[in-house]
C-alpha cells in the first residue's frame, strides 16, 4: 500500500481535532512547552507485605520531597518545630487540625501564617508542571482560589500582597481555612510524586494489604510489578487449593486470620472448627504464631491460631504433594517430603541423610496414602475454595492487580522485577522448561506474563493443571519470582537441624554485583547499558552486616522496603526508597516507622538517610522520559498536518 496515501489518510482522521492551522499550531506550542518541562518524579517502592501504616506515611510524605522542600524554601526562616509542624499538617491534614485546634490561642493568625506557607509548598512541588495538570490535580474543591495563589502577576509587589492578603482573609473569614488547608495539603502530595512503581509483594505477613490496594487504587498514575506473594494470591483468588492453603498458612503464622475474615469475607469457621477437634491434645507449641506490636492475642487466641495452624500446613503438604506428583515437569520431587517421616523413631530422610523432627503427631496422615486428604480436610478445603474463589472485595483487588500489574516493566529506560532472572553459574540465562517449550531470560518472562493473563481471564473454566502454574511459580526454584534452590518451609516446620532450613540464592543474585552481567540482563531486553538500570526487591539487604543495595557499580539498585517488622532485626533498618527526578536517582534508606499516632502528635516522621545521589551532566526533561517521545511523534504528525494545511491539501474548518 502506498505509505503517503496512509500517511494523508492518518493526517485526515487527525484534522477532526484539529481543524485550521491556528488549532494545529496552538497544541504544537502546548506541547512543545511541556516536553521542555523538567520530568516528573518517579518514586519507586517495594515489598509492602501488608504493612500498611509506614506505606501510607512514605505516600504523606512523598519519600522525603515534601520535608526537603521545606527545608528548602524555610530551613533560613522559620525553627525546626514549625517545619516539623508544617510537614506533618501537609501528610495528615485533618488528624493534625484537631490537635492544634486544642493547643493555639489565636487560631486565625495561626491560619493566616499557615496558609501562606502552604501556598509556598504547593508553588514549590507544582513548578514543574503545567498550570492545566496542576489545575485538574485538585480534588477538594478551591480549584479557582488555588489556581490564583500559586500562578498570579500582579503588576508589582505590593499589589500582589494586598491581593494574596484579601484572598486568605477572605478564606479565614468565611470559615473556610480548615478546608482550604485540606484541599492545598492533598495537592502537596498529589504533585510530590508524579508517578508510582510497586516493585512486588503488596500482600505477606502485614495486617492490611487490602488498606493497601485500596490506597493503590485512588493513586493518580501507576505501575505494578508482580512479586511471590502477590502471585500466590493471585494463584488462590483463582481457586488453586495449593495456593489458597499457603496463603492462610501465612496468616495464621503471622496471626493475621483477619485479613481473610474481616478483609476478604473469607469463611474460616469450618477450618478452625476442624482444626480444634483434630488437635485437641495437641498443643501445637511449634505453630505459635509470631506476634508484632499490632496483632497481640491472648493465651486462648495463641492456642486457637496454633491449632489452625498446624492443621492448615498439614494440608498444604498434602496438596503440594499431590501436585508435584501430577506434573514430574515441574521437577520438584525433593519437596515430597510428608511420606520420608519415619513417625515412630522420630526422623526424616532428606537426599539420603536422617534428620530428627520435632513432631510426631500427624493424626490425618494415612501411612497407605500419604498425601490424600481426609474426607474432613476436603470438605474444609472446597468450603475455603468457594469463599477465596466468590469473594467480591478480593477478586476486585486481584483484578487491579491484573489490570496495573505484569512480571516486568521497562519505564523511562529503567527494568523494574521483583525478584531475578534465573540464570546459572556462568553467568548465562537458565533454559527452563515451561508448559512443554523450553526458554529463557525475556522470552521466559514474556511467556509468564501472557500465561498468568490468561489463566486471570478464564479462570472460571482453565484446566485444573494449567491453574496449577500459578503454584509453580510461587514455589520453583526456576521461577523469576521466587529465585531459591528450594522453599524449606517443611524444613523449618519440623527439622530440628537449623542448617537444613537454609535456603540457597539463584546465582543471578551474587553475579548481578559484575557490571558486565547487568549490561548482559539490560541487553537482553533491549534497554542500552549506558542510561539504564535493573531496580528490585524481594532480597532483604542486610545493612548491618555491611550489604549494600547497590551492585554492579550502580547499574542494580535492590530496594526492598523492608515494611515488615520481622526483617528489621536482620537489616538494621526499614529499608530503602529509590526517586527518579529530573537531576537523577536518589536512594535513601530508611529508619522504622514507629506510627501514626506518633506522627501525629510527636510529629516523628520517617527518617532517610540518602545513600547514593546519581545525577546526570544535563537535568531531564519531559521530552527524555517515554510520555515525551510519544509527544515528539505527535508533534511531529501535526507538523505534518500544518504543512497540508499551508499547501492547500486540505482544507481548513475556521
Amino acid at each position: 500500500m502506498n505509505k503517503n496515501y496512509d500517511k494523508k489518510k492518518y493526517l485526515t482522521l487527525l484534522s477532526k481535532d484539529y481543524k485550521n492551522i491556528n488549532e494545529v499550531s496552538e497544541e504544537i506550542i502546548n506541547l512543545q512547552a511541556i516536553i521542555n518541562l523538567p520530568k516528573g518524579t518517579e518514586m519507586f517502592l517495594s515489598d509492602i507485605h501488608g504493612e500498611y501504616e509506614p506505606f501510607e506515611h512514605i505516600l504523606n510524605n512523598g519519600g522525603g520531597i515534601i520535608k526537603s522542600k521545606i527545608e528548602d524554601i524555610f530551613g533560613n526562616t522559620i525553627s525546626k518545630k514549625e517545619r516539623a509542624t508544617l510537614a506533618t499538617l501537609i501528610y495528615y491534614p485533618e488528624e493534625k487540625l484537631k490537635l492544634i485546634k486544642k493547643e493555639e490561642k489565636d487560631l486565625d493568625e495561626w491560619y493566616n501564617i499557615t496558609l501562606y506557607r502552604l501556598v509556598e509548598v504547593a508553588k514549590k512541588v507544582s513548578s514543574k508542571y503545567t498550570r492545566s495538570k496542576v489545575r485538574k490535580a485538585i480534588t477538594s474543591g478551591f480549584e479557582y482560589v488555588i489556581d490564583e495563589l500559586l500562578n498570579s502577576q500582579a503588576g508589582n509587589e505590593k499589589d500582589k500582597e494586598r491581593y494574596y492578603k484579601a484572598i486568605i482573609n477572605t478564606i479565614i473569614r468565611l470559615n473556610q481555612a480548615e478546608s482550604f488547608i485540606i484541599a492545598i495539603s492533598n495537592l502537596i502530595k498529589r504533585m510530590a510524586i508524579d508517578h508510582l512503581h510497586i516493585i512486588g509483594d503488596i500482600f505477606d505477613r502485614g495486617m492490611h494489604p487490602d488498606y493497601v490496594i485500596e490506597k493503590l487504587k485512588r493513586f493518580h498514575s501507576i505501575d505494578i510489578q508482580w512479586g511471590n506473594h502477590d502471585v500466590l494470591w493471585m494463584g488462590a483468588t483463582c481457586g488453586n487449593e495449593a495456593s489458597i492453603a499457603t496463603v492462610i498458612r501465612i496468616c495464621a503464622r503471622y496471626n493475621n486470620i483477619g485479613i481473610l475474615e474481616d478483609g476478604y469475607g473469607i469463611n474460616t469457621r469450618p477450618l478452625s472448627t476442624f482444626a480444634m477437634e483434630t488437635y485437641k491434645d495437641d498443643d501445637c507449641k511449634n505453630f505459635a504464631p509470631k506476634v508484632f506490636d499490632e496483632s497481640k492475642y491472648d493465651d486462648s487466641d495463641k492456642t486457637n491460631i496454633s491449632k489452625i495452624h498446624k492443621a492448615i500446613t498439614i494440608i498444604q503438604f498434602k496438596l503440594e504433594g499431590q501436585m508435584i506428583k501430577r506434573h514430574p515437569e515441574y521437577h520438584l520431587e525433593n519437596r515430597l517430603l510428608l511420606d520420608k517421616m519415619n513417625l515412630k523413631k522420630g526422623y526424616v530422610k532428606i537426599n539420603g541423610e536422617k534428620y530428627e523432627i520435632n513432631d510426631t503427631n500427624f493424626p490425618t496422615i494415612d501411612k497407605d496414602n500419604i498425601y490424600e486428604l481426609s474426607p474432613e480436610e476436603k470438605e474444609v478445603m472446597e468450603r475455603l475454595c468457594e469463599s477465596f474463589r466468590k469473594s467480591p472485595r478480593l477478586n476486585e483487588h486481584i483484578d487491579f492487580l491484573y489490570k496495573k500489574g505484569e512480571l516486568y516493566t521497562i519505564f523511562n529506560s529503567n527494568l523494574l522485577f521483583h525478584a531475578c532472572v534465573p540464570m546459572d553459574e556462568n553467568g548465562e540465562f537458565k533454559e527452563v522448561e515451561f508448559l512443554g517449550r523450553k526458554t529463557k531470560g525475556k522470552e521466559y518472562f514474556d511467556l509468564i506474563n501472557e500465561t498468568i493473563n490468561k489463566i486471570w481471564i478464564t479462570k472460571g473454566t482453565i484446566d485444573k493443571e494449567i491453574l496449577d502454574i500459578m503454584w509453580y511459580l510461587w514455589i520453583s526454584p526456576d521461577s523469576p519470582f521466587f529465585g531459591k534452590d528450594k522453599m524449606a518451609t517443611f524444613e523449618s516446620y519440623f527439622v530440628k537441624d537449623k542448617e537444613m532450613s537454609k535456603e540457597k540464592k539463584n546465582p543471578y543474585y551474587s553475579l548481578t554485583y559484575d557490571e558486565k552481567i547487568c549490561d548482559k540482563i539490560l541487553k537482553e531486553f533491549g534497554l542500552s547499558k549506558k542510561d539504564s538500570h535493573i531496580v528490585n526487591g524481594h532480597m532483604p539487604v542486610k545493612a548491618k552486616d555491611g550489604e549494600s543495595p547497590i551492585r554492579g557499580n550502580g547499574k542494580l539498585l535492590v530496594i526492598d522496603g523492608g515494611f515488615a517488622k520481622s526483617y528489621q532485626s536482620k537489616t538494621g533498618n526499614a529499608g530503602y526508597i529509590l526517586t527518579y527526578n529530573s537531576n537523577g536517582l536518589l536512594l535513601s534508606q530508611n529508619k522504622p516507622f514507629e506510627s501514626v499516632e506518633k506522627a501525629i502528635s510527636e510529629e516523628k516522621d520517617i527518617i532517610s538517610e540518602l545513600i547514593v545521589k546519581k545525577t546526570g551532566i544535563q537535568r531531564k526533561s519531559v521530552g527524555d522520559t517515554d510520555i515525551g517521545k510519544k509527544l515528539k511523534q505527535e508533534i511531529s504528525d501535526l507538523e505534518q498536518l500544518l504543512l497540508f494545511y499551508e499547501s492547500g491539501e486540505l482544507k481548513q474548518i475556521n
